[in-house]
């Protein structure tokens, strides 16, 4: 049986044209790797912000303000794709902004605190809008009972991207500290690096990657930004009726604030608490992101073959196991096994959930939905990380006290996840009147 079977894909789909789909997830990887994870987190903290007491809260509310940003814009930004069908356009426009914000934070150097915060607010900003609207395309590409797997395609895939950006990261900054250069010196040009390799592999994606849907009639009377700030609402209240799809929302709040605990501290608490040098972190990070590609392909198989609820649930579950090794660490043996857990667990988890949304979303209203859903994500990255952050600062700096209290988010998602029934969330977005005509129907 072919790992990439043509009939996982919806009729008129080509094989490379899902190349293209999952070229997105290669290209933007380097981002979250190396700006968010690996190298600028820690910088900004050690070298940007010279280690202050505030600094981790400084990093941690400047990611906060971006989800802001981003949870203001982001629905009717997706309500606007599906009405103009520009989908497409708004990726290109996202990505340029974001590969531009991205090369800006070259000039982010030890007490240019300012500088940095601008720069990661607007590329963060722009790194999500893209992250919504090539999820959007999913349900496009795949059969309903192959979005796990697709999705997982896409998500394994993307790792790569982000190895790739760290090892040429990885080999500058080497090539730098043998020379005695200071961090001051390299991580600007890791910013360069992954700035190149977004631009160069997303080029693909814009190549290849059809726009299927088609503009829609504004409602009587309204045009432009009205018509899609009208639309908006309506889904807003329409969502709430789809009582599996808020709950979904819920559970996601709950444990992606735990993931995006992990994506942008795990850096700052391997240097903070375990000494790693900056070398090291890079290399955990390149082992994170290698378990992350096998459990992100392997796991959407397993999730069309178990069902999407158990598979989330299982991964949750190896969250919790991961808190709580991280939090016993005392030395590098098991915290790298706590970084592999998570690395299994990261895209499976990630995969699973953008699959399951696809699933509850009416079909003409799917960058909508997606929309809603990067709502809950951006909450999430404001509530973990600030929860983290916080800890640290009113317990004088106590990072294992702050990973403990991340794994209660996924205790929390896994409790949220009994609400949801699959069956019946995917019947509501069949039924739904908005799959024709921009209403919506109860769901059944």
């Amino acid at each position: 049986m072919p790992l990439f079977p043509q009939d996982a894909l919806n009729s008129g789909v080509r094989k490379r044209e899902v190349f293209g789909w999952a070229m997105y997830d290669f290209a933007n990887s380097g981002y979250t790797t190396v700006v968010l994870t690996a190298v600028f987190s820690a910088y900004f903290v050690g070298g940007v912000a010279g280690g202050a007491d505030w600094a981790t809260l400084a990093w941690t509310s400047t990611l906060a303000v971006s989800s802001v940003i981003v949870m203001a814009t982001m629905p009717a930004i997706g309500a606007y794709a599906d009405l103009r069908a520009a989908k497409k356009r708004l990726l290109v426009m996202s990505t340029l902004g974001c590969v531009a914000a991205t090369a800006a934070l070259a000039g982010a150097g030890p007490g240019n605190v300012a500088w940095a915060v601008v720069a990661i607010v607007l590329s963060n900003v722009f790194y999500t809008y893209g992250e919504s609207l090539i999820a959007a395309f999913l349900p496009e590409l795949a059969r309903e009972d192959s979005l796990g797997r697709v999705s997982g395609w896409g998500w394994s895939f993307g790792y790569f991207g982000g190895m790739l950006t760290l090892g040429l990261s990885l080999a500058y900054v080497v090539w730098a500290q043998e020379r005695g250069l200071p961090a001051s010196h390299f991580v600007p040009v890791t910013m360069l690096i992954t700035a190149g390799v977004f631009a160069l592999a997303s080029l693909a994606t814009f190549v290849l990657l059809t726009e299927r849907a088609r503009p829609q009639a504004a409602p009587a009377g309204e045009a432009g930004l009205r018509a899609s700030l009208s639309r908006l609402n309506r889904t807003w209240h329409d969502a709430r009726r789809f009582r599996d799809f808020s709950a979904l929302l819920a559970c996601a709040v709950a444990y992606q604030a735990g993931i995006s605990v992990v994506v942008t501290l795990a850096a700052v608490y391997a240097q903070q608490v375990l000494r790693f040098e900056q070398t090291r972190t890079m290399m955990l990070i390149f082992v994170v992101n290698l378990a992350a590609a096998a459990g992100a392909f392997a796991w959407g198989y397993v999730q069309d073959r178990l069902g999407h609820r158990p598979a989330l649930g299982i991964t949750l579950a190896g969250w919790i196991v991961m808190t709580v090794l991280a939090a016993l660490a005392t030395g590098p043996a098991l915290f790298w096994a706590a970084a592999v857990i998570a690395g299994l667990c990261m895209g499976s988890s990630q995969s699973a959930g953008r699959a399951l949304a696809g699933a509850f979303s009416p079909a003409r209203r799917r960058a909508e939905f997606y929309g809603l859903w990067t709502f809950a994500i951006r909450v999430s990255a404001i509530v973990g990380p600030m929860t983290y952050g916080l800890v640290t600062l009113l317990t004088g700096g106590n990072h294992r006290l702050a990973i403990v209290s991340t794994g209660t988010f996924f205790v929390l998602g896994l409790l949220l996840l009994a609400l949801v029934n699959v069956p019946r969330g995917i019947a509501a977005a069949a039924g739904s009147d908005g799959a024709s005509n921009g209403r919506s129907g109860r769901p059944k």
